[in-house]
């Protein structure tokens, strides 16, 4: 038998783990979305039976959102310079033990100190897993299908909104909390099948390369530029969630869509748009061979879509849900931002921008509910969305101007 012939069998064999490898990683992002979006779903709830007022349920939920966000932004950090020091896989298996621990503790939480502690400590595990994963993902397979594999992962993972409004409509917050953290226990059993990319063991042997360096992520202008523009072309998403849906009830009313609009059913159908978003993002992507014009359209598409809820066009609860999932629908650009972020940088760094970049747009919540919870008290809906809308969507557009086609990038080099 040839060496080509012999080979064949070891190549199918490596081609069939990095596929397993991608649906192992988009599962893990699915309890990972499950969790992220659990207190947005039953902040009203929860809050109830915790024995707060309305008035305190709006102020008292923007701060732990806040708390859990907080916890996504350190975990950014840590767990992307873990990433490109200890290895991706490493980050995969700690990320989803501490996040699981956090939401089964959630369950029983009797105060609002112990509710925000846990938020914090839930966020802090959440961080590493979206970013890990992708980065192993783009690493492992070839150019022409990282696109494929990373919109698989995230179509999967956005899925797991879905299941949390579902949760949050049926399911008792507590009993939901728990589940959450038990899938996440469950999932680590397939993380043994989960290695890192030949890229990450091979820059392990080189002699001198700087990875996970922040000193070395801000020493450039243009690494500078790069990082921030990624992160503004994913902040629009998290507008969209962390304010459109996360405080639908208080946003209808006072845009005159009545008083029926719930966070779950609003949840619910924007997730399901972003994952049908998703799906025809990437697919775009892959078909024109490209990333910028998938993520010009959508984010186009998505400001469209904002305004016309911002205008207060049709005044019905059933007109906020139908707006709502347009605006989901073209927020699902998530996969193809974040293949972008971890094309735009180096096998040094990857992880730590791939990791710290979403996890930094989530972050974005914290200044945009703190705006938001100032503003309503002080001017109407409509101002305070419009501000937050021009400011969110001028940031993104410039984010676009800056950074380069990626598509067709060769992943495997380092940043000096």
């Amino acid at each position: 038998m040839s060496d080509s012939n012999k080979s064949r069998p070891i190549q199918k064999s490596q081609s069939l783990m990095a596929w397993i490898t991608v649906v192992i990683a988009g599962l893990g992002y699915f309890v990972d979305v499950v969790d992220l979006w659990l207190f947005s779903n039953f902040r009203v709830a929860s809050l109830r039976e915790l024995g707060l007022s309305e008035i305190e349920i709006t102020n008292t939920g923007a701060f732990l959102i806040n708390c859990q966000q907080s916890g996504l932004l350190l975990g950014g950090l840590l767990w992307g310079i873990m990433g490109d020091k200890r290895g991706r896989a490493s980050v995969m298996f700690g990320s989803i033990t501490l996040y699981s621990l956090g939401n089964i503790l959630n369950a029983f939480v009797q105060t609002v100190p112990q509710y925000a502690a846990l938020r914090f400590l839930t966020g802090l595990g959440l961080a590493g897993e979206i970013g890990a994963g992708i980065t192993l993902i783009c690493e492992i397979l070839p150019k022409h299908q990282r696109g494929i594999g990373t919109t698989i992962m995230t179509g999967l993972g956005v899925t797991g909104a879905i299941a949390a409004a579902l949760m949050g409509k049926y399911l008792d917050w507590r009993t939901a909390f728990f589940i959450g953290g038990v899938m996440g226990l469950a999932l680590l059993l397939l993380r043994i099948l989960t290695h890192d990319s030949g890229m990450f063991e091979r820059m392990k042997s080189e002699v001198g390369i700087k990875r996970g360096s922040l000193k070395l992520l801000f020493s450039t202008k243009d690494r500078i530029f790069r990082f921030l523009s990624c992160i503004a072309i994913g902040t629009p998403v998290f507008f969209c969630f962390g304010i459109f849906g996360a405080f639908s009830p208080e946003i209808a009313r006072a845009l005159g869509h009545g008083e029926n609009v719930s966070v779950p059913e609003t949840m619910l159908i924007i997730s399901i748009g972003m994952t049908l978003g998703d799906v025809l993002a990437g697919s775009l992507s892959q078909v024109l061979k490209k990333r910028k014009f998938p993520l010009v359209l959508f984010i186009s598409l998505n400001a469209l879509s904002c305004l016309t809820i911002i205008s207060g066009f049709w005044h019905t609860p059933f007109g906020y849900l139908c707006l709502s999932g347009a605006m989901g629908l073209f927020s699902g650009y998530w996969a193809c931002f974040i293949t972008t972020s971890a094309e735009q940088f180096g096998t040094n760094l990857r992880a730590t921008v791939t990791t710290m970049i979403p996890n930094v747009v989530r972050a974005t919540a914290i200044p945009l509910t703190t705006m938001f919870v100032m503003l309503k008290d002080n001017y109407s809906m409509t101002t305070t969305l419009s501000v937050l809308f021009g400011i969110t969507f001028a940031l993104a557009f410039l984010g676009l101007g800056y950074l380069k086609e990626t598509f067709h990038r060769d992943l495997d080099f380092y940043e000096r």
